[in-house]
């Protein structure tokens, strides 16, 4: 097959362009690597706020878990002396300083109220302790296996 030779006009003239201005296909390069900088700076930029982000974050939970320890530890250590005030032996003491004193069998007088019902103690222990023997069970669960195979065969056999 012969291909015509066919001149294109617009062909030629763009590679004479091209060769008579080197200095294009340099700047298309320059171009091209000034736009893959570009790209790889805001990526690395997206990755570095993401990045800063999380580190503050994390670095939030850690102050907070911090405050969390810190007031257990309080609250730990005013249940401690609340517990060391009012026991008995400290309650005592501050009462005798106050000028309490224990009182005596002879000092105590009973006030009788009409119509006042003591509350019965309630007790939730059960004084009747069921019994599972063989009498109080249905006879449906006193059965084994083989007895119940058994019966099944014996009934189909009479039958």
């Amino acid at each position: 097959m012969n291909i015509p030779n066919v001149n294109f006009p617009n062909v030629n003239h763009l590679i004479h362009a091209y060769r008579v201005a080197p200095w294009r296909v340099q700047r298309q390069w320059i171009g091209n690597a000034l736009l893959a900088v570009v790209v790889f700076a805001m990526v690395a930029a997206l990755y570095l706020n993401v990045t800063s982000r999380t580190a503050i974050a994390g670095r939030e939970i850690q102050d907070l878990t911090d405050a969390i320890a810190s007031s257990q530890q309080v609250s730990s250590d005013m249940q401690t002396q609340l517990a060391s005030l009012t026991s008995a032996s400290a309650m005592e003491k501050r009462a005798r300083e106050m000028g309490f004193r224990p009182v005596q069998p002879e000092e105590l007088e009973y006030l009788v109220v009409p119509g006042y019902v003591a509350p019965e103690a309630v007790d939730l222990s059960s004084t009747i302790q069921p019994q599972l023997n063989a009498l109080t069970i249905p006879p449906e669960y006193n059965q084994s296996l083989l007895d119940w195979m058994d019966e099944r065969l014996v009934s189909r056999s009479i039958q």
